[in-house]
């Protein structure tokens, strides 16, 4: 099994660059590492049952309070600020020890962020999910689709003119889910606009979300939940 001290020496680099990569400044100065190790930490020690629903997934998973917004004691967060997808398989042990009875997957725009394709962010979420089925073969998997960004409202460099490859992966995405015997819930339609990026009213930043898109979002998964 593999611990967090080694799941850290593996991740902080990579996640790290892609916090900078799109421009995160106060990465610079270390507090980033720092709160990926300390959220990562807390998971290993927090408890997951039987009757829990897990949200996997990254800083738009991290920024909402998902229990209060589904009105469901039974949901933990999982999120972390830039994590990418194999980061997720890297501290899968401490949520597959509990057997939870759902999990939620959304990741692969800080894959994108260090220039990798729809075809291997569709390979390493297809192995994730397997790695799930393997370890606790009665735990529901959702499959949640990318959702869009916008450089209009601010420039993320790595994600510059790489908007076609959030919509190849979703294609890819939903093939995987249709494969595997998973839920697909395609978010992408509820957020994107007529030219492709995320709602200007969704984002402040142009990739993270406000208030009123996780009240979008929470009102699609709850016939899920």
């Amino acid at each position: 099994m593999m611990t967090v001290t080694t799941v850290m020496k593996r991740l902080i680099p990579a996640v790290v660059m892609t916090v900078l990569a799109v421009g995160a400044a106060w990465a610079q100065d270390t507090k980033y590492d720092a709160y990926y190790y300390r959220r990562a930490t807390l998971f290993d020690k927090l408890p997951i049952k039987s009757s829990d629903i897990v949200f996997l997934g990254n800083s738009l998973t991290d920024g909402a309070e998902w229990n209060e917004l589904l009105d469901n004691r039974h949901i933990k967060n999982r999120g972390i600020v830039g994590d990418i997808v194999q980061g997720y398989i890297d501290r899968l042990d401490p949520i597959l020890r509990g057997k939870p009875k759902k999990i939620f997957i959304m990741g692969g725009v800080n894959d994108i962020s260090h220039d990798v394709d729809a075809d291997s962010i569709a390979r390493v979420t297809e192995k994730l999910i397997v790695m799930i089925k393997q370890g606790s073969p009665r735990t529901k998997i959702y499959l949640q689709s990318l959702l869009p960004f916008n450089n209009d409202v601010r420039m993320w460099k790595l994600l510059k003119n790489r908007e076609y490859v959030v919509r190849e992966a979703n294609v890819l995405l939903e093939k995987v889910a249709a494969r595997q015997g998973v839920t697909w819930v395609n978010l992408y339609p509820l957020m994107v606009d007529g030219d492709g990026k995320l709602k200007r009213e969704y984002t402040n930043d142009g990739l993270h979300l406000m208030g009123e898109a996780y009240v979008v979002w929470r009102d699609m998964l709850k016939k899920y939940i």
